[in-house]
């Protein structure tokens, strides 16, 4: 089968793009045709190193997937040949990714695909879809009416934040770094965004909060401003930004009763994931959640796409407004 890969950590140029063993499904796993993969931030930094580790070798790229189940291990129960599915949390903890023309996937990490969804659509939301669920549902319990900050609302994480905020009845603002990025956010459903280049921040803050969540997709955080606008009992999350060290200030935290969230959504369960995916599909089935593409690729261009990826994250290209997709 075709597939993306390396033999070694390094840069986008190191990924090949060439022929790999097709996998044979374990008992536990079934056999995915590959219908749709989307690229992470994360993808990126485990394909450089900058997150150190243990993968395969060869190791094949990438977390998130959709497909139709080709054949099922004698241990899986709740899917078939035929079902469409989708995932992610692949790539990583001895597991081979998702970018080739199949993959066995242990059934713990499958979830049925809605009818009338896409795979582009569905891979698009899978990783950013769970990451902003756990982080509103699990970390902060978001409640009907609360406030919700979200830093950066244009991007993939934001995008679904924005939109899972407004479809449990919270009222949200967002920023983002351009004109055209800060109109999608009203389109996702804000009820306010600023660009945070070119308008007064601190002013619309001051107007639209205290905020009950912060929710911060930024890789650096400036904790100082967040608690000044957070309310009584307000909850500040924290998704991105290994290498980031702001100062804390305690005097202003402890007085609110605050809280500062930490997570990744990798050290989630596979059940917690699956609650966060039964309710993912429940809004992309009822058009509640829109997943942000904001171009498809061929599989055969990975390395492309994880350079694109890769400018924007860490060099803030700003080229990009939503998720690479990729097709084989």
């Amino acid at each position: 089968m075709k597939a993306a890969y390396i033999q070694a950590p390094g840069p986008p140029e190191s990924i090949v793009f060439g022929n790999q063993p097709k996998p044979a499904p374990t008992a536990s796993q079934a056999l995915v045709k590959i219908g749709a993969v989307a690229v992470n931030p994360v993808d990126t930094y485990l394909r450089s190193g900058m997150y150190p580790a243990d993968l395969p070798k060869p190791y094949i790229v990438g977390c998130d997937f959709a497909g139709v189940v080709e054949a099922v291990g004698a241990q899986v129960s709740r899917f078939r040949p035929g079902d469409r599915v989708w995932g992610s949390n692949q790539g990583r903890d001895g597991r081979q990714g998702t970018f080739a023309e199949w993959a066995a996937i242990d059934e713990c990490w499958l979830y049925a695909t809605p009818e009338d969804v896409s795979d582009q659509d569905v891979a698009a939301v899978a990783l950013v879809g769970i990451t902003a669920h756990l982080g509103l549902f699990r970390e902060a319990q978001l409640k009907v009416g609360e406030r919700v900050f979200v830093n950066g609302g244009s991007g993939g994480v934001g995008s679904c934040v924005i939109q899972m905020a407004r479809a449990v009845g919270a009222r949200v603002f967002a920023t983002a770094g351009t004109d055209a990025k800060v109109a999608l956010c009203r389109q996702l459903g804000a009820n306010a965004a600023v660009n945070y280049h070119s308008d007064d921040l601190e002013a619309v803050l001051q107007k639209f909060g205290p905020f009950d969540v912060w929710f911060d997709t930024a890789r650096e955080h400036d904790l100082e401003q967040a608690i000044r606008h957070l309310a009584l009992r307000g909850r500040i999350v924290i998704m991105a930004g290994r290498e980031a060290r702001p100062p804390l200030p305690v005097g202003p935290f402890y007085v609110k009763d605050a809280k500062l969230l930490g997570f990744t959504m990798f050290n989630a369960a596979a059940d917690e994931q699956r609650k966060c995916a039964a309710e993912i599909n429940r809004w992309l089935a009822r058009g509640k959640l829109r997943p942000r593409i904001d171009r498809v690729m061929p599989l055969s261009e990975t390395a492309a796409a994880h350079r694109l990826q890769e400018e924007n994250t860490l060099h803030g290209a700003g080229t990009l407004s939503g998720k690479i997709v990729l097709t084989p």
